[in-house]
């Protein structure tokens, strides 16, 4: 039986004695990578501390890469820092399976159905009469090779556009710096084929973007979280973090970060930057919800030139999800190299989808579309907002534009049970336990603003958080599960 000395009179707060009892023991392999620990509660009855203390350092932790955690099972001491076994390389392709269930739940064209936890707007808000326009002027030019393969780099009149549009937001690109792909998904695969091995360390945002890790975990990589802030990544966190890890690459969005809608400080990217050319590790900034941000806004590319940063967006959630047309920019080294991985894992993107966003942005609809968006997400957030907060729940931090809002549940320590009571009734929550590296149990849920004007989410939500039995049990840390 694991048993460690632990002083309720010291000035050290007892989470922190947790934390370093069991790092002595991992690192002096008096615990074994594999080993199981006590479950919460047995830990909490053995050192006559509140399950609450266990949780908080068991997260901790798994945060900091010394445990790991399995749903339905829990947690085990990591192997930090060695290439992944075949066995776990399977468990590896199970969980990054299992992170696809909120693809799989968002994708349900299902009459009635309210997507309150969707990651893109509905289809009604995107503008297909426009894309059908701008198609139809397309099939009629001359320079259109519908049955031919694309440039592996990607349409270079779309790269030059794209060359005006990131000087707008003070990212310096030259056309030759700008690698198109078949969306942002594959500019991240790009970078993973080219800098990840199994085994690597990379950091990346907790909370963050869910499909990412699961992602990453297909590479047999190691997962380390770096907690959000209102500003951003926090520097301290960060800093503390690289004590003990060597990233090879830092995943982070900068601008109305998924999932909580923040955006980065200028203080807090000067020092990640510091920190990133100290430690020798390179930055992937996703920009992929950048064109609904309402202000100017700080973005690591425009103070680090792409230097040690590697930009990625895409037109996926402002035009259409199903042309796929995103972009990498970075040193004209690292372009040269990604296109080369892009030509061997898909010969190239797709041209004709490449020219019709070209369309799109030069013959001025873009602008005005973008307008119109930003306009009404500001009028369908401020209803979210209002109606969240009569029902009790509690956005934090306020969201700086785009589609999201993050809200705590007050009272519970995870939002798992909520989400599968709200898929009961036809309602898809999207619980904050998705959105941490190693699924860790979170009282937050992220709503998308544009679904939450159905009166059935508020009578839901207001009727399940009132319930004295639903209160009552959530008030104990549960197990964390599949959702």
């Amino acid at each position: 039986m694991l048993q460690i000395a632990l002083d309720p009179d010291s000035a050290t707060p007892l989470v922190d004695q947790i934390v370093g009892a069991l790092r002595t023991r991992i690192d002096d392999r008096l615990l074994r990578p594999g080993a199981r620990l006590p479950p919460i509660r047995q830990f909490a009855e053995n050192h006559r501390v509140s399950r609450f203390t266990v949780v908080e350092a068991y997260d901790r932790l798994v945060a900091i890469g010394y445990l790991q955690s399995r749903r339905g099972s829990g947690f085990y001491v990591a192997d930090r820092g060695q290439p992944m076994p075949a066995a776990a390389s399977e468990q590896a392709i199970e969980r990054a399976i299992d992170a696809t269930w909120m693809i799989r739940e968002m994708a349900v064209d299902q009459p009635g159905r309210i997507l309150a936890g969707a990651g893109g707007l509905p289809a009604a808000w995107l503008d297909e009469a426009g894309v059908l326009r701008a198609l139809r002027s397309l099939s009629r030019r001359p320079d259109v090779r519908p049955v031919s393969y694309g440039t592996p780099q990607g349409y270079a009149p779309l790269r030059a556009q794209l060359q005006v549009r990131l000087a707008e937001i003070g990212i310096g690109a030259t056309p030759e710096q700008i690698v198109l792909t078949y969306g942002v998904h594959q500019a991240l695969d790009i970078v993973c084929r080219y800098f990840l091995k199994p085994g690597d360390c990379v950091l990346v945002d907790d909370p963050g973007y869910w499909n990412l890790f699961g992602n990453l975990r297909l590479y047999g990589v190691a997962l380390v979280g770096v907690p959000r802030t209102p500003d951003g990544p926090d520097p301290v966190a960060l800093e503390a973090l690289l004590a003990h890890h060597q990233p090879r690459l830092f995943f982070t969005h900068s601008v109305l970060h998924n999932p909580t809608a923040c955006n980065l400080s200028p203080a807090v990217a000067f020092r990640i930057l510091q920190l990133a050319e100290k430690h020798d590790f390179m930055i992937v900034e996703d920009d992929i919800y950048g064109d609904l941000a309402p202000d100017a806004a700080t973005r690591l590319a425009g103070l680090d030139q792409l230097s040690r940063v590697i930009y990625t967006a895409s037109f996926s959630k402002t035009l259409s999800g199903n042309l796929r047309v995103g972009f990498l920019a970075c040193r004209p080294d690292l372009a040269h190299r990604f296109t080369d991985v892009k030509i061997v894992s898909m010969m190239s993107s797709a041209e004709l989808s490449e020219q019709l966003i070209h369309q799109l942005l030069t013959d001025g609809h873009y602008r005005k579309h973008l307008d119109r968006l930003k306009a009404r997400l500001g009028e369908a957030s401020g209803l979210a907002l209002r109606m969240l907060e009569r029902v009790g729940l509690v956005p934090d931090p306020e969201p700086k534009g785009g589609p999201f809002v993050w809200a705590r549940v007050p009272g519970i320590a995870d939002t798992t049970e909520l989400a599968r009571r709200a898929a009961r009734e036809n309602i898809v929550l999207a619980p904050g336990s998705v959105f941490r590296p190693q699924g860790q149990a979170s009282p937050w849920l992220r709503f998308n603003v544009v679904f939450c004007n159905d009166p059935r989410l508020a009578a839901f939500l207001s009727k399940t958080l009132a319930s004295q039995a639903f209160q009552a049990s959530e008030a104990s840390p549960p197990s964390i599960t599949k959702v």
